[in-house]
């Protein structure tokens, strides 16, 4: 097939996607332009702070919630069961669960006085969920911290030409949002003067390349893991208006950019599919793949639905929305833009690469996943950017990945003070850093790593319950949120016991003795139990709700 029309299939998919599912959404639940959110009735100027427009709320959204889900996860997909059903995944997905997960956290908790989804399932379901959900989602976003350093500090090990813009970029955003929001400047008249520095920042760190050394006896990656978490520690108790708002404006352009010339280089190079449009219901070629369903759904994970994204939208997106009217375009719209990168990523290893690259990428040894995409982006841009484009391409995923991070960290210092009363925002960021630091230094996160993908999927679900709960009380139809919420939560029960089986089974690859991963499989036990939980506390909020409007 050819791959311009396959993602004009894509966009024109989305589009009407938004157009009648997001507007429907819209009416359900009741979104009024003349209502006052959180962000205008609070207004503390540290955490619930208007943004100046929607526009620029919608570049943080967005630069927060995609990070390198959509690129590893796709990638993968399309090597282990074909670009077929990765694109019809990410587009159903996106449509019909992804983004009503998105809008729906993000709606709720304006409804809540801004309060994250964890803290709203106390009320709304019971006590004892919304200590189970904090401690859960908690853990969670740790561990994304924890991985994310690693993989924005090897990037810039390995990619010294992007350190100047990476961090360049800092000391700008905290100028343009003093500007913006102490002296009223035009974000017009800063947002071409901040994308000036910043493309003169590129260009430097081509010429510039920075590398740090070893400083008492740490690795430089060691070095810039210290760095960046200093940076998200403090990105996480300024005001957010000052640094984290407009950073995270300012590089949803790189983001914006490198969507805008990967779907002209598409059409321009139009390359056919090479990429097998279907391998198999269980690949063998690549073990632990598994089949299709469940672990395909779990491994494009963000490209289609994202646990992390309800926690955005109801942790820091809720806190600086001026209008419910702008709810929409940037809850539901901004996953279905994440939904346009998987699509793009598809195409990028499926048709810039031929399937022997692809399959030499993802081989042991080889650039991975992260690695295939930018050299298949990089042969569909040739025409656009030249040589650069896979440089390019790897830039613009460390913003994806910084921008999430500082993000993370400021939404696991709001559950942490929810969950444990702690009111001053530098002790409890500190301890999500202090934790996030030793985790990412001792190496331990990787073996809970494997059952992240369904851990993700299992927040999703659990935010489309919390969701469903609300709807239940209000008196309105709840199947648009329960069935998505029913569909990830045996998704991810499934994937969970797969992940538990292939624990057991282990061995040892060199004296090939069995050698099971108890880690693993008990976590993994732990967060099926969790979901059952869950699924009985809505089950009796139901059997509440139907006995009050029966008849006496």
């Amino acid at each position: 097939m050819n791959s311009a029309i396959l993602i004009l299939i894509v966009v024109v998919s989305l589009a009407m996607g938004y157009r009648f599912y997001g507007r429907m959404l819209s009416r359900l639940f009741e979104t009024d332009p003349s209502r006052q959110t959180p962000a205008m009735t609070t207004n503390d100027g540290v955490d619930y702070v208007p943004a100046r427009n929607w526009w620029v709320l919608f570049s943080h959204h967005f630069s927060s919630i995609c990070g390198a889900g959509p690129i590893v996860g796709p990638a993968l997909a399309v090597a282990y069961w074909g670009w077929v059903p990765a694109i019809i995944w990410i587009v159903v997905g996106c449509v019909l669960m992804g983004a009503v997960a998105d809008f729906s956290s993000l709606m709720i908790s304006v409804r809540h006085g801004g309060r994250s989804i964890a803290e709203i399932s106390g009320e709304l379901i019971s006590p004892r969920a919304r200590l189970l959900f904090s401690i859960f989602l908690l853990l969670a976003l740790v561990l994304v911290l924890t991985a994310f350093v690693i993989f924005a500090a090897k990037t810039l090990t390995a990619r010294p030409e992007v350190v100047i813009p990476s961090m360049g970029i800092i000391p700008v955003a905290a100028i343009m949002g003093w500007l913006m929001y102490r002296r009223g400047v035009s974000v017009s008249l800063l947002t071409v003067v901040g994308l000036g520095i910043l493309l003169l920042s590129i260009l430097a760190g081509q010429r510039v390349p920075v590398a740090l050394p070893e400083v008492g006896g740490l690795s430089s990656q060691q070095v810039w893991i210290f760095l960046l978490m200093a940076y998200c520690f403090v990105a996480a108790c300024l005001p957010v208006q000052y640094l984290l708002q407009p950073r995270d404006y300012l590089a949803s352009f790189i983001l914006f950019f490198a969507i805008g010339t990967g779907l002209v280089g598409i059409l321009v190079t139009h390359p056919p599919m090479q990429a097998a449009p279907w391998t198999a219901w269980w690949p063998q070629d690549w073990a632990g793949a598994g089949p299709i369903w469940p672990m395909m759904f779990v491994t494009i994970a963000c490209g289609a639905i994202s646990g992390f994204h309800s926690l955005v939208s109801s942790g820091t997106t809720c806190k600086q929305l001026g209008s419910e009217a702008h709810a929409c375009r940037i809850g539901y719209g901004g996953m279905l833009m994440e939904g346009l990168v998987g699509a793009i990523v598809v195409v990028c290893v499926g048709a810039g690469l031929t399937v022997a690259q692809h399959t030499a990428l993802l081989s042991p040894g080889g650039a991975g996943p992260i690695g295939a995409f930018g050299e298949g982006y990089g042969m569909l841009v040739l025409p656009l950017l030249g040589d650069y484009g896979p440089v390019f391409a790897i830039m613009a995923l460390n913003t994806f990945i910084l921008t999430t991070l500082d993000s993370a960290t400021r939404i696991s210092r709001y559950i942490l003070q929810e969950l444990t009363g702690i009111e001053n925002r530098f002790v409890a960021t500190g301890l999500v850093v202090l934790v996030a630091i030793a985790l990412a230094l001792t190496g331990q996160w990787q073996r809970i790593w494997p059952a992240f993908g369904a851990s993700n999927q299992l927040i999703a679900g659990l935010a489309l319950l919390v969701v469903t709960s609300w709807l239940m009380s209000s008196r309105k139809p709840v199947l648009y949120t329960l069935i998505p919420a029913i569909l990830m939560m045996l998704t991810t029960i499934s994937a969970f016991a797969i992940l538990i089986y292939q624990s057991l089974i282990r061995t040892d690859p060199v004296s090939h003795q069995w050698n099971p991963d108890w880690l693993v499989a008990g976590a993994s036990l732990l967060l099926i139990s969790m979901a059952f939980f869950m699924l009985n506390e809505v089950w009796k909020i139901r059997a509440r709700t139907r006995a009050r409007s029966s008849p006496v």
